[in-house]
């Protein structure tokens, strides 16, 4: 099917780069969010990259324009209703995405797909949820979702070959580089992702190097563009934490257990950059 009118749901860090790539890509794009406070300040992040980009030389004016007027926000679900296809980008909670998705189902079209963001919940089972499970598939975009170019692509076991080739042409279509993955805990990336990362904070736990040592390791000794250290810190530790649970109560092995030391560092409250404190100290 043309995909031509674009929403998405959350206008959070994920969510208002989706609706920034679509808008900038031509597609007609509503992003929605639970109050007008939470909306706002999702906008206001797109205008300022766009901006910073305007600035640094790196996005055209007429771009940036042209992406602004492709671009409004709503807090009604029936200012969805002219959508092609809705992107979920919302809480990684499986009830209420489902809550979501009825109220998707209640103000959409009939041939409207639905594409969750997840990085780690069951499509199938989301899909079952809906009265068209036929019509929805994964699409996990990798922040900051402007910039990375990757996107998963995934295929419940309802979803129709259809819906699959509509999503990966979307993808396409957005300027990105689809991979075709399968509907298992943590897909393809997090899948080989998460166990490094976990691998890397029981280092530090038992002792093997700093975590200086360990990031230093890792970037000039295999050429990463960072350590997995400071990418926990970048990607957030409760998230990390979050994803390994799924992934452990799906695989049931240990390479996906979380390390005692990182459910700590979540109880405490250190996440990373957001919190200002993780592996490293980002207070000043």
């Amino acid at each position: 099917m043309a995909i031509t009118t674009v929403g998405v749901l959350g206008c959070g860090l994920m969510g208002a780069g989706i609706a920034q790539v679509s808008a900038a890509s031509g597609f007609t794009t509503c992003v929605l969010e639970v109050d007008e406070r939470v909306l706002e300040k999702g906008l206001a992040r797109i205008d300022k990259f766009l901006a910073d980009g305007v600035a640094k030389g790196k996005v055209a004016a007429a771009d940036r324009e042209k992406t602004l007027a492709n671009l409004h926000g709503t807090t009604s679900y029936t200012d969805l209703k002219a959508c092609d296809i809705v992107v979920e980008a919302i809480v990684e909670n499986v009830e209420v995405k489902k809550q979501a998705y009825a109220q998707v189902e209640a103000n959409v079209g009939a041939e409207c797909l639905i594409a969750s963001n997840t990085s780690s919940l069951c499509i199938t089972e989301l899909a079952a949820a809906t009265k068209r499970p036929d019509k929805v598939g994964g699409l996990h975009f990798f922040n900051p979702v402007p910039l990375m170019k990757l996107v998963e692509v995934v295929r419940a076991l309802t979803t129709s070959q259809a819906t699959h080739d509509s999503l990966m042409a979307f993808a396409t279509a957005l300027g990105k580089e689809p991979i075709a993955a399968p509907d298992r805990g943590g897909f393809i990336v997090n899948r080989l992702l998460v166990p490094y990362l976990l691998d890397a904070i029981r280092c530090l736990e038992e002792g093997l190097g700093r975590a200086e040592d360990i990031d230093k390791g890792m970037k000039l000794g295999c050429g990463h563009p960072m350590g997995p250290l400071t990418l926990l810190d970048f990607v957030g530790l409760d998230t990390t934490y979050y994803i390994a649970q799924i992934m452990f109560d799906e695989f049931r092995e240990t390479r996906f257990a979380p390390p005692p030391l990182l459910k700590r560092m979540v109880l405490a409250g250190h996440f990373g950059r957001k919190s200002g404190k993780g592996f490293y100290d980002y207070s000043k």
